[in-house]
């Protein structure tokens, strides 16, 4: 075992997580990395592992990378105790999981000068859908300048928030095969006043909502009805919340009988009121569907046009 891998299974082990296999890869610009598979249990099926990624030249020392690794893991960990580790759910309503994506960013090969990362996410609607969506997350060179290394442990959460955050715009279609589809990474997402990254604004009812829509899709449909983390601070700040209000949240559903928290309380289940709102549920992702498939300009075909 390399140096570099002793170290990320301490880092590992001190979050509760075991690294059940790791191999060599590449990253897209050809550079040596190490692919490590996290999991609570060594027989732990592949729906309940995530994967890490990271440069072999990775600098574990600095102070800055030791602390962001460390809370990347403990984060991971949590999300691991959930049924589906590497589901999430947008605003509008979408089940989504992530794979497939290749770490660290790289620069374009097109001349541009942006930094891409390639990913697909995939729809997660209890019905084995097809439907997916391979994407290139660019980060512009203005943007490049506010993230602190282009490694997975810093840029994950961000990227899969502007994932969410563009097909909430309608702006990345779902389909069944396709090109990779851009996902833009700019300085709208983030706010130098602040320090901190931005994609949404809401209020406690769209945060209830969010959270009510989590629990019934991860843990009711895709779960069966295992607990679900529900003070994710990657879910935080997609909603420009504090895990804080989050919690507010949290407790508010579970007054309100819509979620059973349990033991742990930052992890719940739905409860038979919540599962009856399947219909509602299902008819907003049908909507949220529909927002995202393009329309063709009928206009257009009969040569109406603004040009």
């Amino acid at each position: 075992m390399t140096l570099a891998s002793t170290q990320i299974a301490a880092a590992a082990s001190a979050a509760g997580i075991l690294i059940i296999a790791s191999e060599s890869a590449l990253s897209m610009a050809g550079n040596p990395t190490t692919r490590y598979t996290l999991a609570l249990a060594p027989d732990a099926s592949p729906s309940r592992t995530l994967h890490l990624q990271l440069s072999d030249n990775f600098n574990f020392t600095a102070p800055e990378a030791t602390r962001q690794l460390q809370l990347f893991l403990a984060e991971t960990a949590n999300r691991l105790r959930s049924p589906r580790p590497n589901a999430i759910v947008t605003l509008s309503g979408i089940p989504l999981s992530y794979s497939n994506f290749e770490w660290p960013f790289h620069e374009s090969a097109a001349g541009a000068d942006t930094s891409l990362v390639h990913g697909q996410v995939n729809l997660e609607d209890g019905e084995n859908s097809p439907l997916h969506a391979k994407v290139s997350a660019a980060m512009t060179v203005t943007f490049r300048d506010v993230v602190h290394s282009p490694e997975q442990p810093f840029a994950e959460s961000f990227i899969l928030n502007a994932v969410r955050k563009t097909m909430d715009q309608g702006q990345l279609e779902l389909v069944k095969s396709g090109n990779r589809q851009p996902v833009p990474v700019t300085t709208r997402y983030y706010s130098a006043k602040q320090n901190k990254f931005v994609f949404n604004d809401t209020d406690e009812t769209q945060r209830r909502h969010f959270l009510a829509s989590k629990t019934f899709w991860l843990s009711g449909v895709l779960g069966n009805g295992a607990p679900v983390w529900l003070l994710d601070p990657r879910d935080a700040q997609y909603l420009n919340a504090t895990v804080a209000e989050h919690k507010l949240s949290v407790d508010a559903l579970a007054k309100d009988g819509l979620i059973a928290l349990s033991p742990d309380p930052a992890y719940a289940t739905p409860t038979p009121t919540l599962l009856a709102q399947k219909p509602a549920y299902q008819a907003a992702l049908a909507d949220a569907l529909a927002f995202i498939k393009p329309t063709f300009n009928e206009d257009m075909r009969s040569g109406h046009t603004n040009m």
